[in-house]
């Protein structure tokens, strides 16, 4: 090319990627390259280079080297020709050269060595390269053989002919047949009259995964043996010698350099102990001494050089070891424990920019699959593999990770060791660290095929992968099912159909035959589906029995799966995500009202991932009647509209019970919760009987129209299985007339308890509007007129009692407010009550008492009637509401414990005696919930069944074993607030 035309490139040489163009510029001058310099294709070459600024100039060195050599094998001449002939040849040569300080520099010690990049160029056994040759010359000649086999693996790498883990497994192979050829070396010079011996050279780490680095040490153990009839002291002796001189001859630095560091501190002892063991001493060692890291070390082991057939008996030998390795006490702690450790003693400066030790760097995945690998491994002999990737393919094939996690891990960790690869390529030296330097990121992205601006692109999709691998290695690693699958007996740890009956029966099923046949439908056949459930019921099996009830844990257990099992998600989360395989297993074994609302929406076992637990926490009324509504006005169907309802309301039941099983929330919590879900049904509801109704009507509704809750509902108290307790009130339009009105309202009224009552798969919301005036010979709703007239005429003190607690929760919110201020003065009478009211509410508590009470039913454990019961607290409560709520703005309340603490803060009653009464209505209503949770169904009695009483018990919180504590605590409680009632209301 001439000065014109070079200085005229000058502008395409920058697009090139060159970043120094006057260098550039003299480089293609020079005269070594001759006809090369104005050769589009050469400089087409240069320009797909890591580096086109070192590529040129490394091959202007090789070629005058080559003028210079006295080996016809440099020729020049040939390379200048085969530069500008050979396509491959080109571009292997500058691709190597412009990402390699280092092999270029060996390629101008060794010009002839350029033919090797040649595509079929044969390649000679390290063996034959060393010859017979010793000491310092035998050092030599294995440093060049090495390299000019590293030069073509280096081609192949960068010009994309192979992928990253054949360049790891090529270089471990090519580090086994350099440590045969230096114990090759070491035994020739070994002096005459040693004892003769079987050495065996085990890789460890990298090497014997198969998947080394270009520049790492190399791990090894040595195992030795005499021969038959030998010494074993002096074949040991020798053995010694041999190995001594092996890793000498690999790591010593000559005129060639060095290849790598030999390490045997993985040895028992590490470097305290001997170097070389005989195969008992390893395995005496191993039997009693060794630790849990050096078991997860044999992982990897593999023979790969001197007697192999002593090699692979070490590793024969020692594999039972290494997988029962898991059943070690503390084994899980001891690799995360170990982890932690790798983490904390990088130095402070490199720690963001570890590639291999740090925070999601190639450890996070490594230690993530040994891991895994060790606790599955001792009864899956197929995810045995000591290859990182192909151990993660098997883990995921095998249903033990995830694919999605899977593949997002093996294309991070593919990415990192590239990037760690092309870190070390460049001088072979052993660096993990992501350099800093602008032109360093420049090069090596573009090794990677980054360009438009491979410096930043390479750190972004760097720390992306980063990011990705610690997130999934902390899912991953320390998942709690581990640690569980951990400690199983190892026959159970894969269930085979003998294993499930022993299991079964030490566990105490009631039905063994029969939970049987559910694990055989679980876990039978070959598809993913089975081989997940085959890893979790070992462990589920266990969790279901720490419940009274596990036989119906695994009958629930089984629906879910039968419901949700296909899909994508749902085994994977309880594999990986938290607790939440625990927390299915407890609820299923605990609660029949949870197990029939996740069979009803099975979907919404997400919950249970969530470790922070914000997915279990009860929702606001707002959110929630916002969401009804929302729900109801998307389907101008009535019954589509209020079955989207109650799609919601059956969610957020499963929500609030998963809540109080797992022990998130206490019985106020549920209370508000549960009413909350009720108002937000009925807002819901109401809004599509209002549809349906004008839609009838053919014209908008004539009358406001509110739902006033009464009862437990309106204190915001309800249980499981309560009613709603409510009034409807409406109130007719300006001109509308009231005839008109009265039968809108009733209709609406009218399709908002059809809709309810309409079959559906949730518990079905009784709306009882019992409690209106006159009853059910009453008119189902009144106007706010008609309220107004009859409570002015014909109230009764009962009447003003269940006024207490009404609370408007659906409809107009303006009439409810009207309401509620009607009925405040019946409900807190100015002049409190009279004598003759206050003995009337005492005649009716006690009819209530003698009447109500079920024939045959135990007054001491009926939950509700019983004497000190829910009932006794809440009576008392509201005499003190009704005699002094006018003057007592505490007492103001629809709830019953925070009437209460008004009563104390006025004196109205002893602070000892509320604990008392308190104390009493808590536990009461805990146990009223457990019963529903339990049975599915409710009851105002303690279960006579002992396993459901102990179900209750331990849903109310009491430990396994403790049901008789639960009846004596609840008699004990019950009768010091009966005691209280007879003072306090009575008296």
């Amino acid at each position: 090319m001439t000065d014109g035309r070079i200085a005229s490139a000058a502008g395409r040489l920058v697009r090139l990627g060159f970043a120094d163009v006057q260098a550039a510029e003299q480089g293609l001058r020079d005269p070594a390259l001759g006809m090369l310099g104005g050769s589009e294709a050469f400089l087409e070459a240069l320009a797909v280079a890591a580096d086109p600024d070192l590529a040129l100039g490394a091959v202007v060195r090789l070629l005058a080297e080559a003028d210079e050599a006295a080996d016809p094998a440099a020729s020049a001449d040939d390379l200048r020709a085969a530069l500008a002939d050979d396509r491959a040849l080109r571009a292997r040569l500058v691709a190597v050269l412009g990402a390699s300080v280092a092999l270029g520099e060996h390629l101008a010690r060794h010009p002839e060595q350029w033919r090797v990049l040649a595509v079929g160029s044969p390649s000679m056994p390290l063996t034959s390269s060393v010859g017979i040759s010793t000491g310092t010359e035998a050092m030599d000649a294995l440093r060049v053989a090495y390299r000019r086999r590293l030069l073509v693996l280096a081609a192949d790498d960068l010009s994309g002919e192979t992928t990253v883990e054949e360049v790891a497994s090529r270089l471990s192979d090519l580090a086994a047949q350099t440590l045969e050829a230096a114990l090759a070396v070491a035994q020739a010079e070994l002096p005459d009259g040693c004892e003769p011996c079987r050495l065996a050279v085990v890789a460890m780490g990298k090497c014997g995964g198969r998947e080394l680095n270009y520049v790492s040490d190399v791990d090894v153990i040595f195992v030795a043996e005499p021969v038959e009839g030998g010494d074993e002291e002096r074949a040991l002796a020798t053995a010694t010698r041999l190995a001594s001189s092996m890793m000498r001859i690999c790591s010593t630095q000559t005129a060639e350099g060095s290849i790598w560091p030999v390490d045997a501190n993985l040895r028992p002892e590490g470097r305290s102990g001997a170097l070389v063991r005989t195969l008992a001493s390893h395995l005496a060692y191993y039997g009693r001494w060794a630790q849990t890291w050096e078991f997860q070390a044999l992982l990897k082991a593999r023979p790969v050089a001197g007697d192999l057939e002593l090699g692979r008996a070490y590793v024969d030998a020692l594999a039972p070891l290494v997988w029962r390795a898991a059943e070690r006490p503390g084994f899980v702690d001891d690799v995360r424990a170990m982890r932690r450790r790798v983490e904390e003693n990088i130095p402070a400066k490199d720690a963001d920019r570890e590639l291999k030790l740090g925070k999601g760097g190639l450890r996070d995945v490594e230690f993530s699959v040994q891991l895994l690998q060790l606790v599955h491994g001792r009864s899956d002999i197929f995810v045995r593999n000591p290859t990182t990737l192909l151990a993660l393919e098997q883990l995921s094939t095998l249903g033990y990770v995830g694919r999605d996690d899977a593949a997002e891990l093996d294309r991070a960790y593919r990415f990192l060791r590239t990037m760690e690869h092309r870190i070390q390529l460049y001088r072979l030296r052993r660096s993990h660290v992501v350099p800093t330097d602008e032109a360093d990121l420049r090069r090596i992205a573009r090794s990677m095929g980054f360009r438009s601006d491979p410096a930043v692109e390479l750190v972004a999709q760097w720390q992306r992968h980063a990011r990705e691998v610690r997130r999934l290695h902390e899912k991953l690693f320390y998942r709690p099912l581990l640690n569980a699958v951990a400690r199983l007996e190892p026959g159970v740890a894969r269930l085979t159909p003998d294993a499930a009956r022993a299991r079964l029966e030490a566990l105490g099923y009631a039905d063994p035959a029969g939970a049987l046949r559910h694990l055989e439908a679980l876990t039978s056949g070959v598809s993913r589906r089975a081989a997940i459930q085959r890893t979790l019921l070992p462990v589920m099996l266990g969790w279901f029995a720490e419940s009274p009830d596990p036989d119906s844990g695994l009958l629930g257990f089984r629906q879910v799966s039968d419901a949700l099992g296909t899909t994508h998600w749902y085994l994977g989360l309880l594999r990986d995500a938290g607790a939440a395989a625990e927390r299915l297993a407890r609820i299923l074994a605990s609660s029949r009202y949870a197990t029939d609302l996740l069979l009803r929406a099975p979907e919404a076992v997400a919950m249970l991932a969530d470790n922070d637990n914000d997915e279990l926490e009860p929702r606001t009324r707002a959110a929630l009647v916002a969401e009804a509504l929302s729900a109801a006005r998307r389907h101008p169907d009535p019954e589509r509209a209020i079955r989207a309802v109650r799609a919601v309301r059956r969610r957020e039941l499963f929500r609030t019970s998963v809540a109080d099983l797992l022990g998130l929330i206490d019985v106020d919590t549920v209370g508000r919760a549960l009413s909350d879900i009720a108002a937000a049904t009925l807002a819901g509801g109401l809004a599509a009987a209002v549809t349906a109704v004008e839609a009838a009507r053919d014209e908008p509704l004539p009358t406001r129209l509110v739902v006033v809750a009464m009862g437990r509902f309106g204190g915001g108290e309800l249980g499981y299985g309560s009613d709603a307790d409510v009034l409807f009130v409406h109130d007719p339009l300006p001109d509308a007339p009231e005839q008109v009105a009265s039968e809108a309202a009733h209709a609406v009224a009218n399709e908002l308890r059809r809709l309810l009552a309409l079959p559906g798969p949730d518990p079905q919301l009784v709306v009882d509007a019992d409690l209106r005036p006159e009853g059910r010979q009453g008119p189902l709703v009144r106007t706010l007129a008609s309220y107004a007239a009859y409570y002015e005429r014909w109230s009764h003190v009962w009447e003003s009692q269940a006024l207490l607690r009404a609370d408007p929760v659906a409809g107009d919110g303006l009439l409810g407010e009207e309401f509620v201020e009607l009925v405040d003065p019946l409900r807190f009478p100015a002049e409190g009550l009279a004598d003759v009211d206050v003995r009337e509410i005492r005649r009716i508590k006690a009819r209530v008492e003698a009447e109500r009470l079920p024939r045959g039913a135990d007054p001491g454990t009926h939950i509700k009637l019983g004497p000190g019961g829910l009932s006794d607290v809440e009576w008392t409560v509201q005499l003190l509401q009704l005699r002094f709520g006018a003057k007592v703005p505490g007492l103001r309340t629809t709830r019953t414990l925070a009437a209460l603490d008004g009563a104390v803060a006025e004196g109205l009653i002893d602070g000892a005696d509320a604990v008392i009464l308190d104390e009493a209505w808590r536990l009461a209503s805990r146990v009223r919930n457990g019963i529903m949770l339990v049975r599915g169904r409710a009851s105002d009695t303690l279960p006579s069944d002992a396993r459901e009483l102990a179900g209750v018990a331990r849903v109310v919180g009491y430990a396994p074993g403790q049901t008789g504590a639960l009846v004596e605590d609840y008699r004990r409680a019950t009768r010091r607030a009966r005691a209280v009632v007879e003072r306090v209301f009575y008296s």
